[in-house]
């Protein structure tokens, strides 16, 4: 099946979340604006966070994401509280989607003053079982550096299997020193 044809919904909800793809004019302010209040914890680990970006930037980057998702090269979700409708950060079916296996990655990170709720958990819960059972994905992996604790607890809560750490397989996110990756996988 040729993915394009696939039938992805524009959102999707946990019992606290909503998960929707950033399609909204404006939605760059407001993802700008976490990753400003989260620039210090971003920083140590995602290469994106290194400098901050202007609201433009953060714009055109999101505006991007919604033509990768229609493309069906990747798909990412804006994460927001159902309640208070505040922004909590993104999860994503991300680049180096196989559709021959099928198989894909996904990524997250979230604004830091909502870590410790539990929020990311759901966010990834849902896109996985969402990716297993709706888009048919055989295989998920979850990538990150070893010594990042906070995001390797999200695959471990989530039941992913730890396949291994890649010694040596990435640069730092500021690019200074060699760092290890963690690889975690869950499969139908």
């Amino acid at each position: 099946m040729n993915p394009l044809l696939l039938d992805v919904p524009l959102q999707l909800e946990t019992d606290r979340l909503i998960l929707r793809a950033p399609l909204q004019t404006g939605d760059g302010k407001i993802v700008n604006q976490a990753i400003r209040e989260s620039f210090f914890e971003l920083k140590a680990w995602l290469p994106f966070a290194q400098e901050l970006p202007t609201v433009e930037e953060t714009e055109i980057n999101l505006r991007n994401a919604h033509i990768n998702f229609l493309k069906r090269e990747s798909f990412r979700f804006l994460i927001f509280d159902k309640e208070s409708n505040d922004f909590i950060g993104t999860t994503s079916i991300q680049g180096g989607i196989d559709w021959d296996i099928p198989k894909c990655e996904i990524g997250y990170w979230i604004n830091t003053k909502f870590s410790g709720n539990g929020y990311m958990t759901e966010a990834v819960e849902k896109l996985a079982n969402f990716g297993l059972n709706n888009i048919k994905f055989r295989r998920i992996e979850i990538r990150c550096e070893s010594t990042n604790l906070k995001s390797r607890a999200i695959p471990e809560k989530l039941g992913f299997v730890l396949e291994g750490t890649l010694r040596n397989d990435d640069l730092s996110a500021d690019g200074s020193r060699l760092t290890d990756t963690c690889f975690y996988s869950i499969i139908k």
